[in-house]
């Protein structure tokens, strides 16, 4: 099952739901997020509490989509409860990108090569990764991107700060977290991400990570409910001026990761400070495909576009940056 939220004509938000092509309004749901607590408090399924309401209204998916009357999948009610966070050198061969950005040699005088801590940290998730049902694996890298005021729908702009050096799409798949009344994490389900970043300023200095996260980021149009398949192949593509001047295919799910689901899970929902009831999560897996990577530089304008077969509809976002800052940002004293 796919479920996304649309803007009806009366501004107000809808739920769809579609097994297949055929995509309808899900009867009496306000949000995608009140439909997920109604299956924490009846302890039931996403899906049975949804087929209890059952399906009114047909509505045309893409059109809306064409016509910007698709929101993000979820949200919270108060942005500040919505947490965006993700974790990267996941994927098999997602340390080759990286590792490029962060080479460096030691020892000129023998010429001997030192591992970078991208690659330290890639080979200790292919050592430790994958752990036994029960058991706990290599920590993987993580970072925060924000909460939901920086939580971008589908087809809006994807806007880089004026202090950016880059404004760069990430394809990825994204788990979708509501946490129980009793602090347990649920998973409402998995959704395409663009988890955007600047290139060029992790580039000057892997300390500089942190800073290169703190950007927007887009997900959606559609959740897909359920078992997530574990061999995702997909598209990621730049369009400029309608031409697409750069496409290459991504891979994801386990089959193509170091490391799995219930291990990344698990280090991120270990902190309480993530396990406070009401709260929601979107949480991106990381990837193995950057455009970046192979040397194209993305500039206002371009569209990224992202899709895999599971997930429905693809996810599409202009690039935009905002006026260059005047100055610096001065602190008031009380």
């Amino acid at each position: 099952m796919l479920i996304s939220q649309v803007t009806g004509p009366d501004g107000k938000i809808a739920v769809v739901a579609r097994s297949g092509s055929e995509a309808a309004v899900v009867r009496g749901a306000t949000s995608t997020y009140d439909l997920a607590q109604e299956a924490i408090a009846s302890r039931r399924s996403l899906a049975t509490v949804i087929a209890a309401r059952g399906l009114g209204e047909a509505v045309d998916l893409p059109a809306l989509l064409a016509d910007g009357k698709v929101a993000l999948p979820v949200t919270h009610p108060d942005p500040a409860h919505l947490h965006l966070t993700g974790t990267g050198l996941t994927h098999l061969g997602s340390a080759s990108a990286r590792d490029a950005m962060h080479a460096k040699l030691e020892g000129a005088a023998t010429g001997t090569e030192v591992l970078t801590d991208s690659m330290k940290m890639f080979r200790m998730g292919l050592e430790g990764g994958r752990p036994q049902p029960g058991q706990v694996g290599a920590q993987p890298e993580w970072f925060y991107k924000g909460n939901g005021h920086v939580a971008t729908a589908p087809g809006s702009a994807l806007i880089a700060p004026g202090f950016a050096e880059d404004g760069g799409e990430e394809p990825e798949i994204a788990g979708l977290y509501l946490i129980g009344p009793d602090g347990t994490p649920f998973r409402i389900g998995w959704a395409l991400a663009n988890e955007f970043s600047d290139h060029v300023t992790e580039r000057v200095n892997y300390l500089w990570l942190a800073h290169s996260k703190l950007r927007a980021a887009s997900y959606g149009p559609e959740i897909l409910v359920g078992e997530l398949p574990a061999d995702i192949r997909g598209t990621s593509r730049i369009r400029r001026g309608g031409a697409v001047i750069w496409e290459k295919p991504f891979l994801s799910g386990e089959a193509n990761m170091s490391h799995t689901y219930a291990n990344l899970e698990h280090h991120h929902f270990k902190y309480e400070v993530f396990r406070q009831p009401g709260d929601l999560h979107v949480h991106m897996f990381g990837t193995a495909t950057l455009s970046f990577a192979d040397g194209i530089r993305a500039q206002a304008g371009d569209v990224f576009e992202i899709e895999a077969p599971p997930f429905g509809l693809p996810l599409t976002n202009p690039l935009a940056f905002a006026p260059a800052s005047a100055g610096t940002t001065t602190v008031k004293a009380l």
